[in-house]
């Protein structure tokens, strides 16, 4: 058996890049398989989150054929911030990590994003935001992960074409869409699901930026409870002062605490925040999610509190954000 490098997409601005990901211990245990439908997909779901991570492992960037050395930390986590030069293009971009084992080397290849600064930056949350998750219903959402495979999660009507619109608003060609980040209180041991569902509906490639790992069955327990909204705060406000040339949109829900969010990044960064949308997750509109939409509209930010996202495109068409 051979320890486990697992490799997170990175994003780089004019001056710096970061790449991010795992190490974990050797183990017998499969991956996640994709495939598998009802208890068996249980099994798989639960494994995944008693995964061991191995701390202060050597990892090795290759970048400009030159090798840079780091170790992980305490969870396995590891992350290389290193200066970019100037000559790098823009664009998805491949890079390789790898480790060694018994002298023998293990590799593993991803990718990062470097944006123009004339682009647009999409951040989206995840949960009830364009995955059907139930979070208002903590054990009806832990329910769905455990008991219905990834073929079987849907996204809600019309969110493909929504995100496929602002990923293209204003490029001309592939290799230049708009950089896509999502953030969510999701563990760092779900990013092979989303990844994979994302592929699956043709969403948007984006960065994924998730809590921390977790690494026992109680953990698991508590992930369906969500939470985390510092994390999500954090992680977005890190985004908008990487890149603080961009223009944003915001997408989220109101399960729970994205309008808060949201309105306190639009305090922070007055000048970045295009759109703000958020989804309706209940019967009735919550009295106050629409105080805050209406404050944020007196900021000069476009807001949009929708049910279908057929609404949210009319919005998008309307305010010259999307064709």
């Amino acid at each position: 058996m051979k320890p486990i490098l697992k490799l997170y997409r990175g994003y780089a601005n004019e001056q710096e890049l970061i790449v991010m990901g795992h190490v974990f211990k050797p183990t017998k245990k499969k991956d996640y398989d994709f495939r598998k439908k009802s208890f068996k997909n249980a099994t798989s779901v639960i494994s995944l989150f008693r995964i061991k991570t191995q701390s202060n492992a050597d990892v090795y960037l290759e970048y400009k054929n030159s090798k840079i050395h780091t170790k992980t930390l305490l969870d396995g986590y590891f992350k290389f911030c290193v200066p970019l030069e100037e000559s790098e293009k823009y664009g998805w971009i491949d890079y390789t990590v790898n480790i060694v084992f018994e002298n023998k080397t293990i590799t593993s290849k991803e990718s990062y994003i470097r944006p123009k600064k004339e682009n647009l930056g999409i951040i989206s949350d995840i949960d009830d935001t364009f995955l059907i998750s139930y979070s208002l219903n903590p054990f009806k959402k832990l329910y769905f992960l455990l008991f219905r495979n990834i073929n079987a999660r849907k996204v809600f009507e019309d969110v493909v074409t929504h995100y496929q619109s602002l990923s293209s608003s204003g490029r001309n060609n592939e290799a230049e869409q708009n950089a896509f980040f999502y953030v969510s209180s999701s563990e760092w041991n779900l990013y092979r699901f989303i990844v994979k569902f994302t592929e699956i509906h043709q969403m948007p490639k984006a960065v994924l930026l998730l809590k921390n790992i977790k690494t026992s069955l109680t953990d698991f327990l508590w992930t369906a409870r969500g939470g985390g909204h510092n994390h999500k705060f954090e992680k977005i406000k890190h985004i908008l002062e990487f890149y603080p040339n961009l223009k944003y949109v915001l997408l989220g829900d109101d399960s729970q605490q994205d309008p808060f969010l949201y309105e306190t990044i639009c305090k922070i960064f007055p000048l970045n925040i295009i759109a703000v949308y958020i989804r309706k997750t209940g019967k009735q509109e919550k009295e106050k999610v629409k105080t805050i939409l209406k404050n944020l509209e007196t900021l000069g930010v476009s807001v949009c509190y929708f049910t279908n996202s057929s609404e949210a495109i009319t919005h998008s068409k309307t305010i010259g954000l999307i064709l």
